[in-house]
């Protein structure tokens, strides 16, 4: 027995129902599972990240003064980040993974009402089928009764039909306005942890590039000799100091000594000389007495 034209139309919309259902289930899973897989990348991100916190600190314990304290607000703003992404993860399994996961039971209770259509129609096409069959045996009472049976099946096919149509209608409508609320709130989410955590990316980036240099190489460098080194060298260089004081004594010393030698050379040649001349001078006062005394004798 060939169904009637309705029948056929009705079939072709349980199956585009069918088909949407399906659908829906199919990738509504999918985006369900990746979503909890991107989640779960980002919690392993954090806890990786505490660990490289934690590693930072260690390290700085080990370093000069301002690289330490360098280092350790860096490794503060980047734990603050940390906590951020741990919002973020239960912000989206809350906003994102939990709404898609209830459409597992949202399809289910549309399979369901599919099935009761389904099941309608099915009562409808047997009734049919039945009726045929009493026709062609001509017993007017069955047939009346078969008739009867086949209207009730039909209005009730209908009326499954009808509400199956309300039913998807609203699955379509809820559907898309769960994506774009899904969609919308994934991307608030991420936006919101991305913007906090820009600002204190920026905070961690000034707190390790505000590091002195060259107050940490002072320190390295002093590190590089013993405790005593300092006193040592002072000791040195007081002792280098008074040698040379010594030295400079000395030589002044030696300068004035000598000085005052070559004075008093000089002074004993100036007498020496004085002396040479008075001689002189005596010598030719008595060869002058003694020519004076020739000429009186003659």
């Amino acid at each position: 027995m060939s169904r009637t034209p309705d029948a056929r139309a009705r079939d072709s919309q349980t199956r585009k129902i069918q088909e949407n259902i399906t659908n829906v289930e199919k990738h509504f899973g999918e985006m369900c599972q990746l979503f909890a897989a991107y989640v779960r990348k980002t919690a392993r991100l954090r806890d990786k990240s505490d660990v490289l916190v934690r590693e930072i600190g260690v390290y700085a314990d080990t370093e000069t003064p301002h690289l330490k304290r360098g280092m350790k607000q860096f490794a503060d703003h980047l734990a603050k980040i940390q906590d951020y992404r741990q919002a973020e993860v239960e912000r989206l399994e809350a906003k994102v993974i939990e709404p898609l996961k209830s459409y597992g039971a949202v399809v289910k209770r549309k399979r369901e009402d599919l099935k009761a259509t389904q099941s309608a129609r099915d009562r409808e096409a047997k009734q049919m089928a039945q009726l045929e069959r009493t026709r062609q045996r001509n017993p007017s009472d069955r047939q009346i009764i078969a008739e009867s049976e086949l209207q009730r099946a039909t209005m009730d096919a209908t009326r499954t039909t009808r509400q199956l149509e309300e039913t998807i209608d609203e699955f379509e409508k809820q559907k898309i306005r769960d994506i774009k609320k899904i969609f919308g709130e994934f991307v608030t989410v991420e936006m919101s942890f991305h913007a906090k955590a820009l600002e204190v990316y920026t905070l961690a980036y000034q707190s390790i590039q505000s590091v002195d240099e060259e107050e940490d190489l002072e320190v390295f460098r002093s590190s590089l000799h013993p405790p005593d080194y300092q006193s040592r060298l002072d000791i040195v260089r007081a002792n280098s100091k008074a040698s040379l004081d010594r030295t400079g004594s000395f030589l002044s010393t030696s300068g004035t000594l000598q000085q005052q030698r070559a004075s008093s050379r000089q002074t004993r040649r100036d007498d020496e000389e004085e002396a040479d001349e008075e001689d002189e001078d005596e010598s030719e006062e008595e060869e002058e007495d003694e020519e004076e005394d020739t000429d009186d004798e003659h």
